[in-house]
């Protein structure tokens, strides 16, 4: 240790002092190199009219030959924040203010030449501002004040508008789930898991909650809606009890309801729907997935006995992934191609017993278990399959086809295909209600962050408490664009389940392909969301018990429940060109474009420069544009589409192939349609509230879903014309600035999904 280079405060020479906190800074920064030393000893050196001791001082601190040792420069900092322990921290100072200030503190009024030489040594150090000095000052962060959680909004009355309808059922649910019966068991293996799900689903059972939506006189509460309320709620806790409750209730005894008549209803219901008799819903085949027009499982009917006889040809028709075969299913509704007398018929579907009370396979079905999987391993899948299982005439679901003992089959619905897609319109409740459940897993997802975010505090200026994780700009832009979606698909499946429930029956169809849309986006909207939420919460997002781990692996077959989503957006699309043909039969093209181009919004005017060049918030946070860019972007996707289309046909190309061609272009379609579509279910559910700081919340949330749609397909609105550069980048800001505005609120937003705290059981966000 040089001797010339005293550390202690009494020992330094009070000249020397207004240096200091600039040799200080000059060493410790580590990044400046021995030549860059060498230049600011230059700079002292060459200070002529500066004090030859002072400068022979400086010289002792600032040689790169014999630089101050770790030790020296921490009894230096020591020195200088001792001297300045009584000073306001709010104070703004640089370091030449800081060194001057240290001088008159030991009696030295630092001279002209004094004062040139700390800019000069300030300048040659390329230090500027109060920062530097903050750190050298800063010891330990200021204690963080517990922030103010109220929101602009009564979080009471959005959860309540959340909530409907059905707010009753809600309530008592989640607080059933968050008694001690109900709170979640880690670590447990596939056979103890299985049963305690089962519990779990007797448990519910005995409630009432599985016969909700069945016929009173069969013990049911006779009230669908209450039933697809209930089964949204579940989504909060356990998800493999929500995929048993589902296959048992919805999906087994869902089918003996809406497939079968008045006997299976009789025989069989009320036993269903209170689990005393386990079922399956045995749909899937490995070999053909979604396609269940070319299921290959038949169903032959032998008019001697009066039975159908099931049967299995091959190793590729297996039902496969049947929830509750594996291990507690006694029954199942099988889907097979009805023959008789060498006629096919079509799918239909049959009751049929697979494991007697003691639980043995039937005669002629064998049951394998599909075994561990990513996740949902308290569901008991397994495969079946039939050998010669014979089964009633009887148990025919035959509510739109029957058998009569002769062998004649007769059907109301004359068209094959008609029936077909009559049979699994009855089912698309399946889809709707795996579109909430995921949705309601992501609202678990999001109030983790959200609630981790507001609390968990990391970096900030030197001296004062870290920055709360949802103060970054980066971290609202991960977690709220998320969130405004998330009520955006709430509102769109609200209304969804309400036209599935009370909608007339000519609106069927394009209720079909509208559920198969939202299940697509709800589905993907959680996987994405979840993932980026886990990330959100570092290494704490990891551990088990703060829930990511189950969300993102129970949830992640939802993308391919009740179809591929990929696949159902095709059917999505395939709608919508029905649709437009019908609507514009023989149109010449050109005049289909212009009329398009009317219904869209999107007139002459819309496209001049002086609109896709405006940047004015008035502008970008109305209404009316974002309608008519999400519009817009659809329309054209259709048009052009039907335009491709139409030009392969017309060359001679086969229409299945066609289609397949332009895929991409389908699957574009379809999204666009969806996000339209919830925008514009988002906006109607703005008038459901006369509280104004509850709409000008839910407008800011709408306008954020919807300038983050546009912002996202930029490049695309830029091609085509839609918005210039100026505007796509405003419109970015917008989407900063909409963040800002709602990081206040953004605790009380995830608190208006009413999650309570013994079912979101995630350390981090309790």
């Amino acid at each position: 240790m040089n001797p010339t280079r005293p550390t202690d405060a009494t020992s330094i020479d009070p000249r020397l002092r207004a240096f200091l906190p600039l040799v200080y800074v000059a060493w410790a920064d580590g990044n400046l190199t021995d030549d860059e030393i060498r230049e600011i000893c230059a700079a002292v050196h060459g200070a002529d009219d500066l004090d030859l001791d002072c400068r022979t001082g400086l010289g002792h601190w600032l040689d790169p030959d014999d630089p101050p040792s770790p030790l020296e420069l921490q009894r230096l900092l020591a020195s200088i924040r001792e001297a300045a322990l009584d000073w306001s921290r709010d104070e703004k100072l640089d370091l030449t203010a800081l060194g001057q200030r240290l001088a008159r503190a030991e009696g030295h009024e630092p001279n002209e030449p004094e004062v040139a030489a700390l800019g000069r040594l300030a300048d040659a150090l390329g230090v500027v501002g109060s920062e530097a000095a903050r750190h050298v000052l800063s010891g330990r962060r200021r204690e963080a004040e517990t922030p103010a959680s109220l929101a602009s909004f009564d979080v009471a009355a959005l959860r309540s508008l959340l909530d409907r309808p059905h707010e009753d059922c809600r309530r008592r649910l989640r607080e059933l789930l968050s008694t001690a019966d109900f709170s979640y068991r880690y670590g447990l293996g596939t056979t103890e898991y299985r049963e305690q799900v089962l519990d779990w689903c007797r448990r519910l059972a005995a409630e009432g909650y599985g016969g909700l939506g069945f016929p009173e006189r069969f013990g049911g509460g006779d009230d669908p809606g209450a039933f697809l309320a209930a089964f949204e709620t579940l989504a909060s806790h356990d998800l493999s009890l929500l995929v048993k409750f589902g296959v048992q209730f919805g999906l087994f005894a869902g089918s003996l309801h809406q497939l079968g008549t008045e006997r299976h209803h009789e025989n069989y219901l009320a036993a269903a729907s209170s689990l005393e008799m386990p079922g399956c819903f045995a749909m899937t085949e490995t070999g053909h997935g979604s396609n269940v027009a070319e299921l290959e499982t038949t169903a032959t009917y032998d008019p001697a006995t009066e039975e159908f006889v099931l049967s299995t040809p091959d190793e590729e028709a297996r039902k496969d992934y049947i929830g509750n075969a594996a291990r507690h299913g006694r029954m199942a509704t099988v889907f097979a191609q009805l023959e008789i007398s060498g006629v096919g018929h079509g799918v239909h579907a049959f009751v049929v017993p697979i494991r007697d009370e003691s639980g043995k396979p039937m005669p002629g079905v064998r049951i394998e278990d599909c075994g561990e999987k990513l996740g949902l391993n308290g569901v008991d899948n397994g495969k079946l399959s039939f050998d010669g299982v014979r089964v009633p005439r009887t148990e025919l679901l035959d509510r739109f086809a029957q058998v009569d003992a002769e062998g004649n089959y007769s059907s109301a619905i004359s068209s094959s295909s008609k029936r077909f897609f009559t049979m699994l319109g009855t089912l698309v409740g399946g889809r709707v209600s795996v579109a909430m459940a995921a949705l309601a897993a992501t609202k678990s997802a999001l109030t983790i962050a959200v609630r981790y975010a507001s609390r968990r505090r990391q970096f900030g200026p030197a001296g004062e408490a870290e920055t709360l994780l949802l103060d970054y700009k980066t971290h609202q832009l991960r977690l709220l664009p998320r969130l405004a979606k998330s009520y955006g698909l709430h509102f769109a499946l609200r209304d969804l389940a309400d036209q599935y429930l009370h909608g007339p029956e000519e609106s069927r169809r394009e209720l079909e392909g509208l559920a198969a849309g939202l299940k697509a986006m709800a589905t993907w909207h959680a996987t994405d969301s979840i993932q980026e939420s886990r990330e959100a919460c570092g290494a704490q997002g990891y551990l088990a018990v703060n829930r990511f781990a189950s969300l993102k692996a129970d949830t992640d077959v939802f993308t391919t429940f009740e179809g591929d989503n990929t696949v159902l957006l095709q059917l999505l699309a395939k709608g919508l060109l029905s649709s437009y043909r019908k609507q514009f039969g023989d149109m010449k093209f050109l005049d289909l474009l212009r009329f398009v181009a009317a219904q869209a919004g999107t007139a002459v005017a819309e496209l001049n420069p002086m609109v896709t060049r405006e940047t004015a918030r008035t502008h970008l946070r109305s209404v009316d544009f974002q309608a008519d860019a999400l519009t817009w972007r659809e329309q054209h996707l259709l048009s052009s589409l039907a335009r491709r289309l139409r030009n392969r046909i017309k060359k001679g190309m086969d229409s299945f192939d066609a289609l397949v061609e332009c895929q991409d272009h389908a699957i574009a379609l379809a999204k666009a349609h969806v996000e339209n579509h919830v925008l514009s279910r988002f906006h109607a559910a703005l008038g459901n509230t006369d509280d104004p700081a509850l709409t000008e919340v839910l407008m800011q949330l709408a306008s954020l879903y919807a300038l983050d749609r546009i912002s996202t397909h930029r490049g695309w609105y830029q091609a085509h014309g839609y918005v210039e550069s100026g505007k796509a980048r405003a419109i970015r800001k917008e989407v900063e600035s909409l963040c800002r505005e709602l990081r206040p609120d953004a605790l009380g937003l995830v608190d208006a999904f009413g999650i309570p705290d013994a079912l979101l059981a995630a350390p981090i966000a309790i």
